[in-house]
C-alpha cells in the first residue's frame, strides 16, 4: 500500500519521471497523490482522489527541477484530503517528505514539536518528519546529518524519502517497508517497487532495514544510520516494461488471468524431471528429500488460501502440515524441532507474514519464503526463498500469482518427499499438461454469459470440498474484492449448519465439483439441497459426476489430476468475478479500500 517514487538526474524530466512513476504505482492502492520538485526552492502539489486530480492541478504550471519525490497515499492517519496527502512539508516549506508505513511514536513527537511552537497542517503521522528535519537544520546540522538525526528519533515502520530546498540530493531510508534504488544511465531512482521506474532501468539495489541512501547527480551511497558504508549488490530485474502494460486488454486483471498459462510454464521451467520422477528446486537443495517433522504455512488473504491448499498436499504425502493466518501466528504454539515454517506472500513485503516469519525464526525454526519478488524482504530474511516466477502482477486482485503459488507449493511438496511417494509420474505429467489445459478454459469459457445472468443477486455462495474448498474461498474473495457484492466461501458440508437459512431463489450457489470420489459425490448431494430450495446453481466441473443435472449453468474444465483440477476451476471463478464486476462498472484494477501490498499490520 502507498507508493514512493524519487528521482535525481542531469536533465529536466523530473516531473515526467515522477508522474510516470505514480501512474505505474497505482496498482498498490491509494486515495491521494502528490509530488515535490526541488531546486533552490521546492514546488509541492498534492491532491486527494486519483492521479487525474493531481494532473489537473499541475495543468498550466511550470514546474522544473533536477530532483523530486512523489507519493500515492493509502489513508491510515486522517481521511484522504489535500492536507493529508503527501508530500508533507516543514513550516518554512524548505523540507518535503514522503512516507510509507506508520510512525508509532508520532504523537509524542508531535506534542514535543508543538510545545516548541510548530504548527501542524495535517492529521498524519508523517508530518512530524519534515518538522524534525527542519529543527535539526536550525540547530546547525547539514542536510544529510539532519535527515539522519530525524530518522533516529522515529519508531515504527517506514520507507522515507526527503528533499531539501537548495540541496542537490535526495535522502531515503527504509525500516520494515520496501524501498528499491534504481541505477540509470542519466540518473538515479527510488521506488516502493520496481515498476515505478522500470522503463528507465533494470539495474537495482534492494535496500535492507536500517539502510539509508543518498542520491546526488554523480553518485549514490548506501550507509547504515550511523553513516557506516554498506556493501550493496546491483541486481538485474528480469522483467520487461511491456510486461507491466495492458497489452490491449481492457483491464490488467483480465490480462493477468490470460497470462496464467505462460506464468505456469515459467513456474515449472527447469524444475520438473518427469522421467526421473523428481522435482529439482535449486534454491532449496538443502531441503531435498529431508522430510521435516512438520510444516507450518503462514499467509494472509489469497496467499492463505494457497497455504490451505499446500497444507492439504503435504498431509497427503505424509508430512504433518497446518496453515495459519499470519496475523494469528504469534498466538500459536512454537514449532517443534526440525519443523519448517513457510511464509506464502506474493509481494514478499506483507507485514503480517513478515512478522510471523520473524517470530518463527526467533523460535528457532527454519524458514522458507514462497514469493514472486526477487530481493523482497521475505526472500532476504528467510533461510530459503522459493520464487513462484509469475512475472509482474499489477491488478490489486491476485490472479496469476495465486495459480503460480498453488503449483509452486505442489513442487515444494514433491521436493520435500524427493519423489518417493506413489503416483509421482502421473502428478508430474499432469503438471506439464496444466498450462495447455488452462488455455483451453480461457478459450472456451462461458463465464461472461453466466455473469450477465446473475447481476443483482442478493448474495453469492461458493462451495467445495477437499482441494476445492480453498479454491471456493478464493473464488468468493475475488468476487467480493472487485464486485463489492456479498459473497461467502465455505466447505460444502457446512451448508446445512446455518447457511441454508440464507439460501433463496435470489442467492446463486457456485459449486466446484471435480473428480468422482466421495468428496465429489457428497458435494453433488449439497447441490441437491440448494436446488430443492430454488437457489440457482452454477457448477464448475470436469463432468465426472452428474452435477450438471442439478445446475442451471455449467462452467466446464478439462479432466485433470485431483490436485490440478481446482487450478482450472479457479480460472473459471476468476473469470466469473471479472465479468460480473465489468457488468457492474466497478474499478476492477483498483478496488476501493484495497491495496496490492499490505505493509502495515
Amino acid at each position: 500500500m502507498c507508493g514512493i517514487i524519487g528521482y535525481i538526474g542531469a536533465g529536466n524530466e523530473t516531473l515526467s519521471v515522477l508522474m510516470g512513476g505514480l501512474n505505474n504505482l497505482e496498482y498498490r492502492g491509494y486515495d491521494s497523490a502528490g509530488i515535490a520538485v526541488g531546486g533552490s526552492s521546492l514546488s509541492v502539489v498534492k491532491r486527494s482522489g486519483e492521479i487525474e486530480a493531481l494532473e489537473a492541478a499541475l495543468n498550466g504550471h511550470s514546474i522544473a527541477g533536477s530532483l523530486g519525490i512523489g507519493h500515492t497515499r493509502w489513508s491510515t492517519h486522517g481521511p484522504p484530503t489535500n492536507a493529508n496527502a503527501h508530500p508533507h512539508t516543514s513550516e518554512s516549506g524548505a523540507v518535503a517528505v514522503v512516507h510509507n508505513g506508520i510512525i508509532e511514536n508520532y504523537e509524542a513527537l508531535k506534542q514535543e514539536l508543538q510545545a516548541e511552537g510548530v504548527t501542524f497542517q495535517s492529521d498524519t503521522d508523517t508530518e512530524v518528519v519534515p518538522h524534525l528535519i527542519e529543527r535539526e537544520r536550525t540547530r546547525g546540522a547539514d542536510p544529510e546529518t539532519a535527515f539522519r538525526r530525524a530518522v533516529a528519533q522515529l519508531e515504527g515502520s517506514y520507507a522515507l524519502a526527503a528533499v531539501i530546498a537548495g540541496t542537490d540530493a535526495v535522502f531515503a531510508v527504509r525500516n520494515d517497508s520496501p524501498l528499491v534504488l534504481g541505477i540509470g544511465q542519466d540518473g538515479y531512482f527510488l521506488g516502493s517497487d520496481v515498476p515505478a521506474f522500470l522503463e528507465y532501468t533494470d539495474q537495482v539495489v534492494y535496500l535492507d532495514d536500517g539502510e539509508m541512501v543518498t542520491l546526488t547527480q554523480s553518485q549514490y551511497s548506501v550507509t547504515d544510520l550511523d553513516g557506516t558504508p554498506v556493501d550493496t549488490t546491483v541486481e538485474t530485474v528480469d522483467w520487461d516494461i511491456e510486461d507491466t502494460g495492458k497489452s490491449g486488454y481492457e483491464h490488467y486483471m483480465l490480462k493477468e488471468i490470460h497470462e496464467q498459462p505462460t506464468a505456469l510454464r515459467q513456474t515449472l521451467s527447469g524444475r520438473v524431471n518427469e522421467q526421473a520422477g523428481t522435482v529439482e528446486l535449486e534454491d532449496l537443495d538443502g531441503l531435498a528429500g529431508r522430510e521435516p517433522a512438520g510444516v507450518q504455512l503462514v499467509a494472509c488473504g489469497t496467499s492463505y488460501h494457497a497455504a490451505l491448499y499446500g497444507a492439504r498436499m503435504l498431509r497427503e504425502q505424509g508430512i504433518p502440515a497446518t496453515a495459519t493466518i499470519a496475523s494469528e501466528y504469534a498466538l500459536e504454539r512454537p514449532p517443534v524441532a526440525d519443523q519448517l515454517v513457510v511464509g506464502v506472500t506474493q509481494s514478499g513485503e506483507t507485514a503480517d507474514t513478515l512478522s510471523a516469519l520473524r517470530t518463527a525464526a526467533q523460535r528457532g525454526a527454519e524458514t522458507v519464503a514462497v514469493t514472486n519478488v526477487v530481493g523482497s524482504t521475505a526472500a532476504r530474511e528467510c533461510d530459503h526463498a522459493l520464487y513462484i516466477r509469475a512475472g509482474p502482477e499489477i491488478g490489486v486482485a491476485a490472479t496469476k500469482t495465486f495459480s503460480s503459488q498453488l503449483v509452486t507449493l505442489r513442487l515444494l511438496t514433491e521436493h520435500l518427499t524427493n519423489g518417493t511417494t506413489d503416483g509421482i509420474h502421473d502428478r508430474l505429467a499432469t503438471l506439464r499438461a496444466l498450462p495447455g489445459a488452462l488455455q483451453e478454459v480461457l478459450d472456451e469459457t462461458q463465464a461472461p454469459a453466466v455473469a450477465e445472468e446473475y447481476v443483482g443477486a442478493d448474495g453469492y455462495f461458493f462451495i467445495g470440498r477437499g482441494y476445492n474448498y480453498p479454491v471456493s474461498l478464493e473464488g468468493a474473495l475475488k468476487f467480493k474484492e472487485i464486485t463489492y457484492e456479498h459473497a461467502e466461501g465455505f466447505p460444502a458440508g457446512e451448508l446445512k449448519h446455518g447457511t441454508l437459512a440464507l439460501v433463496t431463489n435470489e442467492t446463486p450457489v457456485i459449486a466446484t465439483v471435480t473428480g468422482n470420489d466421495e468428496a465429489a459425490r457428497k458435494t453433488v448431494g449439497n447441490v441437491k439441497e440448494v436446488e430443492a430450495r430454488d437457489a440457482p446453481v452454477i457448477a464448475v466441473t470436469d463432468g465426472q459426476t452428474d452435477v450438471a443435472r442439478y445446475a442451471d449453468h455449467v462452467l466446464e474444465i478439462p479432466d485433470s489430476h485431483p490436485t490440478t483440477a481446482p487450478i482450472l476451476a479457479n480460472t473459471q471463478l476468476q473469470l466469473f468475478a471479472y465479468h460480473m464486476a465489468n457488468e457492474l462498472g466497478r474499478a476492477i484494477d483498483k478496488p476501493r479500500n484495497l491495496a496490492k501490498s499490505v505493509t502495515v499490520e
